[in-house]
């Protein structure tokens, strides 16, 4: 029986072996994926978040200043319109 026994019990250690080398090999891959994807988004040239809010900030405030121009202009065009001599046809 004790023969029998030696045959399980290396029969273990090979399966215990075997996962052993299964989870390295998996956490080999997994850290390969993740700096293929870091490298592939580094080369596209996404921007941070904080970036991308920055230029938002941005472009908010200078639709905000385009608008009051826009008013601003406007009124100046009625001021002048009311000041300007009226044409007559003939």
């Amino acid at each position: 029986m004790q023969p029998g026994n030696k045959l399980f019990d290396d029969l273990a250690k090979l399966m215990t072996n075997a996962m052993g080398v299964a989870q390295g090999a998996r956490t080999e891959a997994e850290t390969a994926m993740k700096s293929l994807m870091d490298r592939w988004l580094a080369d596209r040239d996404f921007v941070t978040r904080e970036e991308f809010d920055a230029v938002r900030a941005m472009a908010q405030k200078a639709r905000e200043e385009n608008e009051a121009l826009k008013a601003r202009l406007t009124a100046l065009e009625a001021s002048q319109k009311a000041q300007s001599p009226q044409r007559k046809t003939d």
